[in-house]
């Protein structure tokens, strides 16, 4: 697989991965920060230190939230070039409503940026992307400084931890199924193939895959897409798949489970550690979340299915 050096390239990152506005964090929303417990719901925004750098993180607590009753969490990991105001945004993802409506705690954390403000953000995904790549950035042992973090300040069920991320968030996610298998109980990915050259998992891992036929940055068939600025030979949908149904021990050919117009689901299932690989795939949508909205130029993915009941559904199944 070919990679090109991203030396310069934090702008043409922003390009591949579709990711140029600047959101802003939930309008109405009470960025709290604090050293202790979190004794309310709504958002939160707090910083901690890893790897000799300053890192943050977004958190949303649901309305339901109560101390004492262990709630599930979803780690939100936004696209290159973006930031967490960015994924945390409702016009976008759709997140912060989604939780609220299906109880559960979700974290935004802030990839690596080289900028104050932490704009224009990117994650170590092995293979991808930008600065965060180049630099090694330990964005893993940041991601279970902020699980640890969290634990400490709000009631979290151990065993009921997901991670799911858009493009490069996606990408990252699927290094966590690898590297942070005693923590995340399943993960998604949106529009972000598994890049990372090997796995070595501690356990099999629940994928769930999301992508659209039409994705022109991150082709689902692999290469470098038209709108690709790097020019990045990128892993195709379904050898990412394939990867995943060999590290989970899946013996049972893919079944559908999903068919309606514009999109079609299929599972390998039952796996290994009761694991599970499913594959949803859009006709239409491109580079997006479904249900969602472009961040560049706000065009809406595709409306077959709703990301968000897919991930959700397929988490509370593991």
């Amino acid at each position: 697989m070919r990679f090109e050096p991203l030396d310069h390239a934090v702008c043409a990152l922003v390009l591949l991965l579709g990711v140029l506005s600047i959101a802003a964090w939930p309008v109405g929303a009470r960025a709290q920060s604090s050293a202790g417990a979190i004794t309310e719901p709504g958002e939160h925004r707090f910083s901690l230190q890893h790897g000799g750098l300053s890192r943050e993180y977004l958190v949303h607590v649901p309305a339901r939230y109560r101390p004492g009753r262990p709630m599930p969490l979803v780690l939100s990991f936004h696209g290159g070039g973006g930031n967490m105001e960015i994924q945390a945004n409702d016009r976008f993802y759709g997140l912060i409503s989604h939780a609220e409506k299906a109880g559960y705690v979700v974290a935004f954390p802030n990839g690596f940026s080289r900028l104050r403000s932490g704009n224009l953000a990117t994650w170590n995904a092995g293979l991808c992307c930008g600065q965060a790549r180049d630099r090694n950035v330990d964005d893993v042992g940041f991601v279970r400084a902020v699980v640890a973090d969290l634990q400490k300040r709000i009631d979290i069920d151990p065993r009921r931890i997901y991670a799911q991320g858009m493009s490069n968030g996606g990408m990252f996610s699927y290094r966590l199924a690898c590297e942070m298998a005693d923590t995340f109980a399943a993960i998604a990915a949106v529009a972000g193939t598994d890049g990372l050259p090997a796995c070595a998992a501690s356990r099999a891992v629940p994928v769930l895959h999301i992508h659209a036929l039409d994705d022109d940055r991150v082709l689902f068939n692999g290469g470098s897409g038209s709108a690709s600025a790097t020019h990045a030979d990128f892993i195709s949908v379904p050898d990412t798949v394939a990867k995943w149904v060999r590290l989970n021990g899946c013996e049972a050919p893919p079944r559908r489970v999903l068919e309606v117009p514009g999109a079609y689901c299929e599972t390998h299932a039952p796996c290994r550690d009761g694991s599970e690989v499913k594959l949803c795939v859009t006709e239409t949508g491109g580079h997006a979340w479904p249900g969602g909205r472009k961040v560049r130029g706000g065009q809406p993915g595709s409306s077959a299915i709703v990301a968000n009941d897919v991930i959700w559904d397929f988490f509370s199944r593991h």
